[in-house]
């Protein structure tokens, strides 16, 4: 076996194992159907989903409905929190809208690149490894989970109180974090699409001001989530705390930021243009002014 499939081995179940304890956590002081909480029955509902996806996608050795599968789940995790919780107020209704509405945003645009570039470079060494493959949709089932966490907790609890400043402020903070991220997509996509850029890298609108715009605003809309939610989470539900923080750690430490990075520098490296872009632009934080 492998070093990276027996590695893969080893972190299958201690993914599974964190997505069971923060069933457990955010199930406190919740909402439950047939005696099982409602948060707990999402999270399974998560692992599921992916688990059932890897099967066709393992067998036809593609990546294309990954991204897509991702999002759907977070929609579906989200409608069935609402459908079984009791209780429901404009808070938990609003962090619905907001999850759902991202969600349909980023999974069409998602789907719409992988389709139009054909495949994913990201999937090109894991896919032909059952293990590995499959750790990856697991992975995802965990995204889904800690991202949506503090939304979840929120839908479903039993301590409600009413909409306030705090929840405006997330708002805010949301609203301008989703358009970061919409607007960033669509510059870097209308650029892609021009056969003059062909082989050159994108350094104009908001990449202008940071090397990855679209990832400041998913960390952003996600800490506006928590927000919304933080004022109704209570005891272990603040394991929603963790949504923004997840969500900033893998793109920045694991997925996102280092794999792009490496793969520019491996394209322009050394290229007088793109040396001086690094050296003026932000990796993250977008610059001002």
């Amino acid at each position: 076996m492998k070093t990276t499939d027996r590695s893969s081995l080893i972190a299958l179940p201690i993914i599974v194992v964190v997505g069971i304890l923060v069933a457990l956590a955010g199930s406190q002081g919740g909402s439950s159907v047939a005696g099982i909480p409602v948060f707990a029955v999402v999270v399974g509902i998560a692992f599921l989903i992916q688990w059932l996806a890897f099967i066709p996608a393992f067998q036809n050795q593609t990546e294309r409905f990954f991204d897509i599968t991702g999002s759907l789940t977070y929609i579906t995790v989200i409608l069935v929190a609402l459908l079984f919780s009791v209780n429901l107020d404009a808070r938990s209704l609003l962090l619905a809208a907001l999850v759902i509405i991202w969600a349909i945003r980023l999974g069409t645009f998602l789907f719409r690149r992988i389709h139009t570039s054909g495949a994913d470079g990201r999937f090109d060494e894991i896919k032909p490894s059952f293990i590995r493959f499959l750790n990856v949709w697991t992975i995802q089932a965990l995204w889904v989970t800690l991202t949506a966490a503090a939304a979840l907790c929120a839908i479903t609890t039993l301590n409600k109180r009413p909409f306030d400043l705090v929840a405006g402020i997330g708002l805010v903070i949301w609203i301008i974090g989703f358009a970061i991220e919409a607007v960033a997509d669509a510059q870097k996509t209308k650029f892609a699409a021009n056969p003059d850029n062909k082989g050159k890298f994108i350094q104009t609108g908001l990449w202008a001001r940071s090397r990855h715009p679209n990832y400041f605003g998913e960390i952003a809309l996600w800490l506006g989530v928590l927000i919304i939610a933080l004022p109704v989470l209570l005891g272990w539900q603040l394991i929603g705390l963790l949504s923004p923080i997840f969500v900033a750690l893998l793109l920045t430490r694991v997925s996102g930021i280092p794999l792009l990075e490496a793969r520019a520098d491996k394209k322009w490296a050394g290229q007088a243009d793109y040396e001086a872009y690094k050296k003026r632009t932000p990796v993250l934080l977008p610059k001002v002014g």
